[in-house]
């Protein structure tokens, strides 16, 4: 049985639905869930949500999902200054980032490969280092151009007192005059006490003194005329604000340290030499405040002398059974090790004084066939080691001539170690 097929039902039908949909109130469907886009409830909807989260925005409906993604990278990577995104950073002690801006004093350097780790070392001696490893959480990050800090805004203050020093304090290169004397007997202090003012040293063994300029004239002229006072280096350093220079006076003195067996077959046993470098290594990093009345120092010496080479006999076994007797020696170095800051005005001197230890500078024996070291492998003296650190100002109002060029030390080491 066929039932007759009538055009107008699909047409009906469709009529009865739209007029279903249009008695429904229009909130029902948003109440639903079903959104209405560009309808006025959709809008009445998306503004409670906004009120409630002010920094989140509603997304648009529009908006494709790689084009809101890359709209909310935008609005993070504005939220910190710079670049980057700090809403996600620990902030219970109340951190914030800043950028510090290094060109007014990068700028200058342009010979150094990388000024602005002078700034980070000054900083970390300022607040020392256990502040950016443990909580409050922050971190320090620099290159040529900026200086970029997240920290306390009480640790804000002291990165950014340093860093004035830097961009606000004098850019040309300064002069330090440097003067390392030995005294054979330390009863110099007994003419010299009343003309020095004592300062406090935490470094065991080690004394230091101000003088002002005229008063350290009158100790030098003291000094020079005794028979046991001998100058060891006198120079001008050129340096700029901030940064370390390098100087050394070592040599190398060999002896036996080892005997092994030797590969030609005779002799038997051949030696196996050593080398220990002896002398001295200084370091100096100065650091002037804005207006130039006061100098903090970073000071680091070494000091390394071979005492005495002792000898030890061995005897040692040959294929005929017979004993092949020699000896070896062990070195007796005496070393002594500075790592100091200090802070003093300008128009003042520093004068350090080591203590009496192994001499900075062994003296050379005026003949050598006649240089009894070499027998008895004793080396001659102790000595008070003294220091003149004086602060000459400007290097283009201070110098006449060509300074002279210190040794720089070429030993290696870590690139972050002893530094503060």
């Amino acid at each position: 049985m066929r039932y007759p097929f009538n055009r107008r039902i699909p047409v009906t039908v469709a009529a009865l639905i739209l007029t279903a949909f249009a008695a429904q109130p229009r909130g029902a469907f948003a109440q639903a869930g079903f959104g209405l886009p560009g309808g006025a409830d959709s809008g009445a909807e998306a503004r409670p949500q906004a009120a409630k989260n002010p920094q989140t925005p509603p997304a648009d409906v529009q908006t494709p999902p790689s084009l809101r993604d890359q709209a909310a990278a935008g609005r993070q990577r504005s939220a910190m200054p710079g670049g980057g995104s700090d809403e996600h950073l620990p902030q219970e002690a109340g951190q914030e980032h800043r950028v510090y801006d290094l060109r007014p004093y990068t700028g200058y350097l342009t010979k150094f490969d990388h000024p602005e780790q002078a700034i980070v070392d000054w900083v970390l001696r300022e607040t020392g280092t256990d502040v950016w490893f443990t909580a409050p959480f922050g971190f320090l990050s620099a290159d040529r151009d900026e200086l970029r800090v997240y920290h306390t805004r009480e640790m804000h203050q002291v990165v950014a007192g340093i860093v004035d020093r830097f961009v606000a304090g004098d850019k040309e290169p300064q002069v330090m005059s440097l003067r390392v004397m030995t005294v054979g007997n330390p009863n110099w202090r007994s003419q010299a006490h009343m003309l020095m003012q004592h300062v406090n040293v935490d470094s065991p063994g080690v004394q230091a003194w101000l003088l002002s300029k005229e008063n350290a004239a009158l100790v030098l002229n003291l000094l020079r005329q005794r028979t046991d006072t001998r100058q060891v280096q006198a120079l001008d350093l050129i340096t700029h604000n901030g940064q370390t220079q390098k100087l050394a006076s070592t040599r190398g003195r060999n002896y036996v340290r080892n005997v092994k067996p030797a590969a030609t077959g005779w002799p038997p046993y051949e030696p196996e030499t050593g080398e220990i470098q002896e002398g001295y290594r200084l370091q100096l990093s100065p650091l002037l405040s804005v207006d130039g009345q006061s100098i903090d120092c970073v000071i680091k010496a070494e000091i390394d002398q071979v005492d005495k080479l002792k000898p030890v006999e061995l005897d040692l076994p040959l294929p005929n059974a017979q004993i092949h007797r020699t000896k070896i020696d062990v070195p007796q170095v005496v070393s002594w090790r500075l790592h100091e800051r200090f802070r003093w005005p300008s128009d003042m001197v520093l004068l350090l004084s080591c203590g009496v230890i192994a001499s900075p500078e062994r003296p050379q024996a005026a003949m050598p066939l006649l240089n009894l070291e070499m027998i008895t492998g004793t080396t001659a003296g102790r000595a008070d080691a003294l220091m003149f650190i004086e602060f000459r100002g400007r290097a283009s109002e201070n110098l006449t001539t060509t300074p002279l060029v210190p040794q720089i030390s070429t030993g290696l080491g870590a690139p972050n170690r002893g530094r503060y």
